[in-house]
């Protein structure tokens, strides 16, 4: 009888043991997919970093551009300008936008660029405003408007220096949205309009990501 007793406390232990481990590896798995998590929002976050800084250095470099007199050339006096040349450079009101966004004021930049949008529709960065104003939404989590913010870049700026970034995050915020068939397919459309820019090579990786 105390032998019986002995098996069974034994066994309750054993059954108290398997109960915790098991408990453990639940515990354990979720903050293995929350880290996960976090990975992948640093990784956005990194990305719109990047992106931001590149486009920051042009600016800058278009405004050296601007400051740099013709060498061993004498402009002629009135002559007419183009629309491109009447909007060199990043006006301000456009760089005031991009350094509230630059610096994580998002409802402040989005206002800013809309409002840059409403009194400059026709300017060169008005594609580039409506992609930042995508990029603001996305950093909000506001998945419908950011999505349909980049979808606009697309359909109203077609020759757009941002078209395919524009293509990149419709598929990234898609992805979030958990329409992972649409966010695939433009993807593809993104390497197959654009296969050797930047954007391109971010959906690649994107992809392979996605079929592992």
């Amino acid at each position: 009888m105390q032998r019986q007793t002995e098996m069974g406390a034994r066994l309750d232990q054993l059954q108290q043991s398997s109960s915790s481990s098991g408990e453990k590896l639940a515990a354990l798995g979720t903050e293995i997919a929350g880290l996960r998590g976090q990975l992948q929002t640093q990784a956005v976050e990194i990305e719109q970093l990047k992106t931001a800084q590149r486009e920051l250095q042009d600016n800058v470099s278009e405004r050296f551009a601007q400051l740099a007199p013709p060498a061993g050339k004498i402009e002629v006096i009135n002559r007419d300008l183009s629309a491109r040349e009447k909007d060199a450079g990043p006006p301000v009101a456009y760089l005031n936008a991009f350094g509230l966004y630059s610096a994580n004021k998002y409802p402040a930049a989005i206002q800013a660029f809309e409002s840059f949008l409403a009194a400059n529709p026709a300017s060169d960065y008005a594609g580039n405003a409506l992609y930042w104003i995508g990029e603001c939404y996305y950093s909000q989590s506001n998945l419908a408007k950011a999505l349909a913010s980049f979808k606009m870049v697309v359909d109203k700026y077609p020759r757009g220096n941002k078209v395919p970034d524009a293509l990149l995050k419709t598929g990234f915020t898609l992805y979030a949205m958990k329409e992972n068939d649409r966010a695939k397919s433009t993807l593809e459309t993104l390497i197959g309009q654009y296969p050797n820019s930047p954007a391109a090579a971010k959906a690649r990786e994107r992809l392979a990501g996605a079929g592992k």
